[in-house]
């Protein structure tokens, strides 16, 4: 088991820049959910357009889900805490995400789903993440990551603190994610209580900590603590983020590279122009997705 390494004075750590709280809302044919990112508080955090966070053990929140629905231009990420939901498009595929499992979907230049329970009642919780693709990227033919979650590595950060790695690498072990153009880091972190340790971020992205149970603390300010329902936006400078836990937590800790690239969104549309999204409504209309 790795121990915390001790602090040097050459390294710059992460600070928390800034604290959102997520809005509840709702979301496909009514299912109840709360928006972190896409809300008037973070509009988007670069290159990461939409957090959404689902939990609820009341069929009736969930039931209804994400009848058919058209996307293009982004990729969409939905991890899975608790439930199950079959995924499904009009190309042709299927396929059933369980607890632990994590679906990357590249829309690319266009693709028509659907997201539907398979249940009727029980925990349904996860989080939906949106991704921003670089303008070359827009158009590339769309595809599926479906990562079972056996293949979701665990590595022990320091004692008490493992991360499941869905994306990127950490203490020298990479997730089953791949060929992801904004190089992402995506960790779902366990620590225990009084637990802390440092994480790795790549220099120059942009990066979020967001606690789904329990509260931390991140980096050095009394300000820092993030609560069960925060968003943690981090600073842009250092390559190390220090994490601890007052009580048993989870959260996860999400980095990008920036594209730094004109936005042009329309629901379930993300360009670079205006004209590009009235192209894309125009190829949906007319069947081309």
């Amino acid at each position: 088991m790795a121990s915390v390494n001790p602090v040097s004075h050459t390294e710059t750590h992460r600070q928390v820049a800034r604290i959102v709280r997520g809005l509840p809302t709702s979301d496909g044919a009514g299912v109840k959910l709360t928006r972190v990112i896409g809300q008037p508080a973070l509009d988007m955090l670069d290159p990461f357009l939409m957090l959404d966070e689902f939990r609820s053990d009341s069929g009736a929140d969930y039931i209804a889900g994400f009848p058919e629905h058209p996307h293009r231009g982004f990729e969409t990420v939905t991890y899975m805490l608790a439930g199950r939901m079959r995924h499904g498009d009009n190309q042709g595929n299927s396929g059933l995400l369980t607890p632990g499992s994590v679906q990357w979907m590249t829309a690319g230049r266009g693709i028509v789903h659907s997201e539907m329970p398979e249940q009727e009642d029980g925990l349904m919780q996860g989080f939906q993440l949106w991704v921003n693709l670089p303008a070359k990227d827009k158009m590339t033919a769309p595809r599926y990551q479906d990562i079972a979650p056996e293949r979701i590595p665990e590595v022990q950060l320091a004692p008490g603190v493992k991360a499941r790695v869905l994306v990127g690498e950490q203490a020298g072990v990479r997730g089953p994610v791949d060929n992801v153009a904004t190089d992402p880091l995506y960790l779902d972190l366990h620590l225990d209580a009084g637990a802390a340790a440092e994480v790795d971020i790549p220099a120059g992205h942009n990066g979020f900590v967001y606690v789904y149970e329990g509260q931390v603390k991140v980096g050095d300010s009394a300000s820092s603590a993030l609560l069960r329902g925060d968003l943690g936006v981090l600073s842009r400078d250092g390559e190390k983020l220090r994490i601890e836990a007052p009580v048993a937590a989870r959260a996860i800790f999400v980095a990008g590279r920036p594209l730094n690239e004109p936005v042009a969104k329309y629901g379930p549309f993300v360009m670079n122009t205006q004209q590009q999204i009235i192209q894309a409504v125009e190829d949906f209309r007319a069947g081309r997705f």
